[in-house]
């Protein structure tokens, strides 16, 4: 019989090495000087809903990601989108072919969540908007709300989907600049969203922006 202390630590070494084994892509470093104007990206943005088909480079991934989270001031930890009380409740998953992946803002980086194409999967439970498994990418919006919820209480649900949507924007003006399409979902069930992407438990699905080349 292997002894309480001895178990614990074998526990231990296993659950290590399987965060060791968790796949992380270091994106690139994104650009904050374009070729379009914040003007431009506005008169041009229009939402899509055909996609051509496409893979998208890291490069193109990174700067979406940043535009929508992303770190802008390395000391206080800002980000592109204004947060209530910097509480920052929002997580982002990266829907793509190879995979679901978590964007972690801190590191600029993504970890690999679940392996495999879930796009068709993500479109059903957006009640069968099917360009979504067209679309190159999906980034879903989602909001641990307790974040905020410990500072600011009643107000919460305001303040956590004001902020998914300073982020949507965000990606939908990006998407814009960078000549790409894009378009932002809030019709889908919560639960088929939360059960295909396997979130973890408190992590409340609030947006899906399904992004991809214009036909």
């Amino acid at each position: 019989m292997i002894k309480k202390p001895l178990a614990i630590l074998l526990l231990l070494i296993v659950f290590a090495g399987a965060a060791l084994s968790v796949e992380i892509i270091r994106l690139p470093m994104p650009k904050t000087v374009g070729k379009m104007t914040l003007e431009e990206s506005l008169y041009h943005r229009r939402s899509q809903m055909s996609f051509a088909s496409g893979y998208f480079s890291n490069d193109q991934i990174s700067q979406l990601l940043w535009a929508a989270q992303g770190i802008t001031d390395a000391t206080w930890g800002f980000r592109t989108a204004p947060s209530a009380g910097a509480t920052y409740p929002l997580e982002l998953y990266l829907v793509k072919p190879e995979g679901v992946y978590h964007y972690v803002p801190q590191s600029h980086s993504l970890e690999l969540h679940l392996k495999g194409d879930k796009r068709p999967s993500l479109a059903r439970a957006a009640l069968g908007q099917m360009f979504i498994s067209d679309a190159s990418i999906n980034i879903v919006i989602c909001a641990v709300a307790d974040r905020t919820r410990e500072k600011f209480g009643l107000r919460t649900d305001r303040y956590v989907d004001m902020e998914a949507g300073h982020a949507a924007q965000n990606i939908l003006l990006q998407a814009t600049a960078m000549g790409l399409g894009a378009i932002g979902v809030g019709s889908f069930w919560d639960d088929v969203v939360m059960a295909t992407l396997e979130v973890p438990y408190g992590y409340e699905p609030l947006y899906i922006i399904a992004v991809g080349y214009i036909k």
